[in-house]
């Protein structure tokens, strides 16, 4: 049972240093294509998709996944903060409308 353990936890030590070594080897990104990333990122519709694309595509460099899954995280937190306010004040001013 002891083995099974053992030999359980060095293959997950195995995988994990591989997967670090991979990391490593990716090449970074110069400022030119961040500097393109962000401003197809910036398009409105177009960049969401892109952003989507590079977050969970296998194949995008893992800086730029990264970077997506953050964007995204914030697209999702303006967008609820968005309805937050639409709600509140659309709601607020549809009242005063009806009042008077």
């Amino acid at each position: 049972m002891l083995n099974v353990v053992y030999l359980s936890l060095t293959i997950k030590k195995i995988l994990y240093m591989e997967n670090l070594s991979a990391q490593h080897d990716s090449k970074i990104m110069t400022p030119k294509e961040w500097a393109l990333t962000i401003f197809l990122a910036s398009l409105p519709i177009i960049g969401f998709i892109l952003v989507l694309i590079w977050a969970f595509d296998s194949n995008t460099d893992l800086q730029k996944k990264n970077w997506a899954k953050g964007t995204l995280l914030l697209m999702v937190i303006y967008f609820i903060i968005a309805m937050l306010f639409l709600f509140m004040f659309g709601g607020l001013a549809l009242l005063m409308g009806l009042g008077s």
